[in-house]
């Protein structure tokens, strides 16, 4: 079992600087592979290198761009947010860079894109992985140059922005297929980060529950709720396919369904099991392996390995 090191104590205080509750970047969890995580980001943050957050979906990629963003020199410029997978490959490229005034049929005055509204701060472009192949070789560009025209337009517009970048696909196998150029791979993957997933870090669930467990009944303005033994040790040995943003939507989901002062699971998990079970047989899910181990709860935030 992961013990808490005397020598994270700082990264500890550090990072518990930057919580929820008005903080925006918790990072919860006392496992190696948490304190890995803690570490580089703390050896980067300074630095305004270019970062790469890889990780299963709902594992914390942005908790990690916003920590190093909030703890670098950055931290009293925005953070701007895009999501590429949310963008249409047509709309991306006004979205990041901009377009004049009659660019296109639409354009009834000139837009501002990402980058200029991230000038001097940093820029977080999420699913990485979805960028359209003909755009990025001009992503490229404001990488290497820090330069770019916005759709429509000849001047040359110079912005210095840190960029971090995350996805959830293996982008080695994409270079592979031909849809991410090899070039860019390497020029975003700098300071490479991989956020591992839950089951990987069992021990940071008790953690994990109680931490959303008191977020949650303050947002509902209730009375913290009591997780049984009986209850963590369950939990624990759920193997969460949809990572913290799972275990978090199910805590949510139980704080709502408790009627009483413990929190009540009844056959809440077996029904997650069966639907996990129903997806497993389709060709666009593949299940996480089974965790191998079970685990016992010996205290409310900790865990012994059966």
């Amino acid at each position: 079992m992961d013990q808490p090191d005397s020598r994270f104590k700082k990264e500890d205080t550090e990072f518990a600087n930057h919580g929820f509750n008005g903080e925006r970047s918790a990072i919860v969890g006392r496992s190696k592979a948490i304190r890995r995580i803690k570490s580089e980001i703390n050896q980067v943050a300074s630095t305004n290198v270019t970062v790469l957050v890889m990780g299963e979906t709902g594992t914390g990629k942005e908790l990690i761009a916003r920590a190093i963003h909030d703890l670098g020199p950055r931290t009293n410029r925005r953070m701007v947010t895009v999501n590429c997978g949310a963008l249409s490959p047509t709309l991306i490229e006004t979205e990041l860079f901009g377009h004049e005034k009659g660019a296109f049929t639409g354009a009834v005055s000139r837009r501002v894109g990402r980058f200029e509204l991230a000038n001097g701060g940093t820029l977080f472009l999420d699913e990485i992985g979805e960028f359209p192949l003909d755009l990025q070789a001009k992503l490229l560009r404001v990488l290497e140059e820090g330069e770019f025209e916005r759709v429509g337009g000849s001047k040359t517009i110079k912005v210095d922005v840190r960029i971090i970048a995350a996805t959830n696909r293996n982008l080695r196998a994409e270079i592979q297929q031909g849809n991410f150029r090899e070039d860019l791979w390497y020029r975003l993957s700098i300071f490479p980060i991989t956020s591992p997933p839950l089951r990987e870090r069992v021990v940071d669930i008790p953690l994990l529950l109680e931490f959303f467990l008191g977020r949650i009944c303050a947002k509902f303005e209730t009375e913290k709720k009591v997780i049984l033994p009986e209850t963590m040790s369950k939990l624990c040995n759920y193997s969460w396919p949809g990572n913290v943003r799972e275990l978090a939507n199910v805590v949510e989901r139980l704080v709502i369904q408790s009627s009483g002062r413990f929190l009540e699971i009844d056959g809440e998990l077996d029904l997650m099991e069966r639907d996990l079970k129903r997806d497993s047989q389709s060709n666009a899910f593949k299940p996480p392996a089974k965790l191998g181990k079970s685990y016992t709860v010996y205290s409310q935030t900790s865990l012994i390995e059966n």
